[in-house]
């Protein structure tokens, strides 16, 4: 499983940034919702909600490209681990998934929800 490392600049980005663009291309539009039930709109819906916690950078293992995570809530309040990159100012979601026991009691704790 990947390990992150919190960021300050990742957390001060999503408070700051008010409009989101994504990069959904062929490998990744769909592989998320194959695998793990996850819309692309849900992906984007997380987002633009603002209820989010960053996770960081992941660190481990190790990839070429920089790797971010966050986990935040859908409009249905589904809770989403999304793993993405930045390329060119847009977000280029990598993978989503229902968040797991540990990454829903770090959302509800930043986010200061029951």
């Amino acid at each position: 499983m990947a390990q992150f490392e919190f960021i300050e600049w990742l957390a001060l980005w999503l408070l700051e940034t008010s409009i989101f663009h994504f990069d959904w291309d062929e490998g990744n539009s769909s592989k998320s919702q194959i695998k793990h039930g996850v819309l692309n709109v849900e992906v984007e819906e997380v987002f633009v909600s603002g209820l989010l916690a960053p996770l960081g950078v992941q660190f481990s293992p190790v990839v070429e490209e920089e790797r971010l995570a966050v986990i935040g809530s859908t409009i249905q309040g589904k809770i989403l681990t999304i793993v993405f990159t930045l390329r060119d100012g847009k977000i280029r979601p990598i993978s989503s998934r229902v968040a797991n026991r540990k990454e829903r009691e770090i959302y509800e704790n930043v986010c200061k929800i029951s």
